[in-house]
């Protein structure tokens, strides 16, 4: 049976759900993919079918319409539904990285833009030594049939603007397409504490990547660029808005800019605690071989 966590739940502590730590030395790395979901019914089918095996898949719905829960619950059994608390992918994303129980998060669009058969790149990239593993659609392997020439010109602009002021070597700064070790979340200090209101706060938009990236960036953990390819949405419209949505990324480059960071002296169960490449690679659940996976390294400066 599914299970549904509500962000009042009491297995929130201060926002974020408790979690036992457990050190992928001990097993392989638990996987959580997170999916952020609005009225997606039609698409969940095509997304499901592409999962790889994975220990959760934690379902954050935005008050559907359309029988997205039911129909995820109808796909997987085992799926676990969290209800978001505020409106926005931020928000959605917040929460779901507060319920899941995975020792490595992954960050997936329900549209069919992103393939879940990817993940095995992004477990290699971790397990590997990275602490985030950054989807790009503009390395060597990575592509897109979706993006228009205006979202990619301000993509590049905005990518630019975030390797200057955070002396990072990002290519692709608005792809939402991601995976980091647990771990890192009090890093990100993301907040999903609090009744559900019909509200919008500040990082609960489309700038979520972006504060992740730039919080990664400014805690100098290691970063690796993953190559991916963004196919277009199977069925409905994006809620992307390129003026809008652009305008906040914009502006949280320049708010996390002048923030400080949160920096950790330790990681538990990160990069330093893993199998060496060749133990985690025969360790795994997901079969690490089932696609090339170029990976390139795209660290802090500092």
């Amino acid at each position: 049976m599914s299970e549904l966590i509500s962000a009042r739940s009491p297995q929130f502590v201060g926002g974020r759900r408790e979690v036992a730590a457990t050190s992928p030395q001990s097993g392989a790395p638990r996987v959580s993919v997170i999916i952020p979901t609005y009225n997606e019914a039609a698409n969940l089918p095509h997304v499901f079918a592409l999962m790889p095996d994975v220990h959760e898949i934690v379902v954050v719905d935005g008050r559907s319409t359309d029988g997205t829960i039911e129909a995820a619950r109808a796909l997987r059994p085992d799926v676990k539904i969290v209800l978001q608390n505020r409106r926005g992918k931020g928000n959605a994303m917040a929460c779901g990285f507060a319920a899941a129980t995975g020792d490595i998060l992954v960050m997936l669009d329900a549209d069919g833009s992103a393939d879940p058969r990817e993940i095995p790149r992004f477990v290699e990239a971790l397990t590997a030594g990275a602490h985030f593993a950054k989807g790009t659609r503009f390395a060597a392997g990575g592509g897109s049939n979706d993006i228009t020439a205006l979202r990619r010109a301000g993509n590049w602009a905005l990518n630019t603007a975030a390797n200057v002021l955070f002396g990072t070597r990002y290519t692709d700064l608005c792809y939402g397409y991601n995976a980091f070790w647990a771990s890192c979340l009090p890093v990100l200090d993301l907040d999903a504490s609090g009744e559900r209101r019909d509200e919008k706060t500040w990082g609960d938009g489309f700038e979520i990547e972006t504060l992740i990236n730039t919080r990664i960036a400014k805690a100098k953990l290691d970063i690796h660029e993953v190559p991916s390819f963004e196919h277009e949405r199977i069925h409905g419209e994006s809620n992307l808005n390129t003026f809008r949505d652009g305008f906040r990324v914009l502006v949280a480059l320049v708010v996390e800019r002048v923030k400080p960071g949160v920096r950790l002296e330790r990681l538990d169960g990160a990069p330093a605690a893993v199998p060496a490449p060749a133990e985690a690679e025969r360790s795994l659940v997901i079969d690490l071989t089932a696609l090339e996976s170029p990976v390139r390294t795209v660290s802090a400066a500092g």
